[in-house]
């Protein structure tokens, strides 16, 4: 509890003297008696009449020198280089572009990935969500958009990510040139839930930024299961009651405010295309995030475990995820291709159980056994990188799949 800070706001930040040096914390909640702080690190030091100073709304101050650096979610550097900082700061927590004045969503993106440049098609302003559980090959799909996806820049947020995958995540698996054009913000799990909400706001901040300049901005997210948990416990500090699962009313807001501030931009700016990673335990996808996030967004995309397990990466369900963008993302001619290619996959699924078992007697289903004949072939197709000449060298090696 601080008091004297008589022009103090919800949301803005102070910095209170230790014994170590200075401590950063943001106001949660005000009453007469005086703010609550929340510690953006451990007050361990902090002393009962400590001095503290109001700094006023949390703010970030991104520039075109950030791309290939690595920053925390308050804009320090955490490479051992110096940052520049930008000539105008930006509120974490921005508005987004008035919905009236947005443009509709744009063209189809080449992504590098078969699946994406085809079935599930991506296009510009477009908000997904991968949905997965842990160790499924999420960030790997991730990295492969940050080097593939047809975009002026990339911006990642790791909310609340291990300490010693940051290095491997941005070094091996991002490599070189997707670094090159992507600014990383990151927030590692020993964090206080302050910092770990922050780096999805300031990472959504940068992508802004950029937007305002007309670029194109990827923006990655993983996770945002994560971020609503650190939501939560902000939450339950400043006093709100948990109701839904254990998480508080103000979440769902949370959630929909920060996805719908990526997208496409007004006229005379760019857009945001935004794919945001979605943690389902025991691939349960009613429990409250997952929820609320695939009935925001424009699209779905399900990883599965047991494909995982039998080594195809990436671990997309085709049958249980959706693009919104279709079907005017592809053309009448890739659109009937698209639903044979779901139909096919479709039979097998369905007769899956009885080929395994042997009781399936080949003559007994016309389309049961084309299935069984091409999904050899789609299942490898899945797998797939996109061939040199993108979305339509794509479709092409669609086609005779389903023309073996």
């Amino acid at each position: 509890m601080v008091s004297g800070l008589a022009t103090a706001a919800l949301g803005d930040r102070v910095l209170a003297e230790t014994g170590a040096g200075a401590l950063g914390g943001e106001i949660v909640r005000l009453s007469t008696a005086g703010a609550t702080v929340l510690p953006e690190d451990d007050p361990e030091g902090l002393k009962i009449g400590a001095r503290v100073e109001l700094l006023g709304p949390a703010t970030i101050a991104p520039d075109i020198g950030w791309l290939g650096r690595i920053v925390d979610p308050v804009g320090r550097p955490l490479d051992g280089r110096p940052l520049m900082r930008g000539l105008v700061r930006r509120p974490m927590t921005g508005a987004p572009p008035p919905a009236a004045e947005r443009r509709p969503m744009g063209e189809r993106l080449s992504t590098g990935v078969a699946v994406f440049d085809t079935l599930l098609p991506l296009v510009r302003g477009q908000r997904i969500g991968l949905f997965s559980g842990s160790g499924v090959g999420k960030s790997s799909l991730l990295a492969k958009f940050a080097r593939g996806v047809a975009a002026d820049v990339a911006v990642i947020a790791l909310v609340g990510e291990r300490g010693r995958e940051l290095r491997d995540f941005t070094e091996r698996v991002l490599g070189r040139d997707g670094m090159a054009r992507s600014v990383v913000v990151t927030s590692t799990s020993d964090q206080s839930p302050l910092m770990r909400r922050r780096c999805a706001l300031s990472a959504m901040a940068v992508a802004e930024h950029f937007r305002d300049q007309g670029l194109h901005v990827l923006l990655l997210v993983d996770s945002v299961t994560r971020y609503a948990e650190a939501h939560r416990e902000v939450a339950l500090a400043s006093g709100e009651s948990a109701s839904l699962r254990g998480y508080p009313p103000s979440m769902a807001h949370s959630l929909m405010a920060l996805a719908e501030r990526a997208g496409p931009g007004v006229e005379g700016s760019g857009d945001i295309t935004a794919v945001f990673s979605v943690l389902v335990a025991g691939s349960d996808m009613e429990e409250p995030v997952a929820d609320i996030v695939r009935g925001t967004l424009d699209g779905h995309v399900v990883l599965d475990r047991k494909i995982a397990e039998r080594g195809r990466y990436p671990a997309i369900d085709l049958l249980r995820s959706v693009s919104r963008s279709l079907p005017e993302a592809a053309s009448p001619a890739e659109n009937a291709l698209i639903a044979d290619a779901r139909r096919t996959l479709g039979a097998y699924d369905r007769a899956e159980m009885m080929v395994q078992a042997g009781l399936y007697i080949q003559g007994s289903d016309h389309a049961v056994d084309r299935a069984i004949r091409l999904w050899p072939m789609l299942d490898g197709f899945l797998s797939e990188d996109a061939p040199a000449g993108g979305p339509e060298a794509s479709f092409a090696r669609l086609l005779a799949c389903l023309k073996t």
